[in-house]
């Protein structure tokens, strides 16, 4: 009981990464955290350098156990999570046991990711499937670069308005 209250402690005053690292989850360097839902068993999953995991994203290590418990009660599978170097997992994505991601990809918002992921892909869906190639969707985004990465709030927000709607990706 007290360790889950220091924990909630943590959870609440601590940094995301912070939080993270003192729980056991193994990060590298220049790594953005918005998440801190590693499940029941943290010290099993390992994220590489350069990673951002964005809000809502939740990792899962075990599962399914539940409903063997009666025939085999001590009964428990588990599976590491390994995430690869230079990775930005979307908004609300899950993360499913003994999946690993490769280095250099892009999960989409809402994925369901139940199988491991080769380098240099782009995924998305339930369940999570390629959808394309990274420098594919470089090339077809790079035309609605609009260079804005580190203005002001107020600068961004005229800047944007002022643009002309063909600046603004379409779907």
């Amino acid at each position: 009981m007290v360790r889950r209250i220091i924990n909630l402690l943590k959870k609440v005053f601590y940094s995301n990464e912070k939080y993270a690292r003192q729980i056991g989850v193994s990060i590298g360097d220049k790594c953005k955290i918005a998440t801190t839902n590693f499940g029941s068993e943290p010290y099993l999953i390992e994220i590489g350098n350069h990673v951002q995991i964005t809000q809502g994203v939740r990792f899962f290590n075990h599962g399914a156990a539940w409903v063997f418990r009666e025939e085999i009660p001590a009964f428990d599978v588990f599976g590491k999570i390994k995430v690869g170097d230079n990775v930005y997992i979307g908004n609300n994505a899950l993360i499913m046991p003994g999946v690993k991601i490769g280095d250099n990809v892009i999960i989409g918002a809402g994925a369901i990711v139940t199988k491991s992921v080769e380098s240099n892909k782009v995924i998305a869906g339930n369940p999570a499937k390629v959808i394309g190639e990274v420098e594919d969707l470089k090339k077809r985004i790079a035309p609605y670069n609009l260079s804005s990465k580190g203005m002001s709030y107020e600068k961004k927000k005229t800047f944007l308005l002022s643009q002309p709607e063909n600046k603004f990706l379409k779907k």
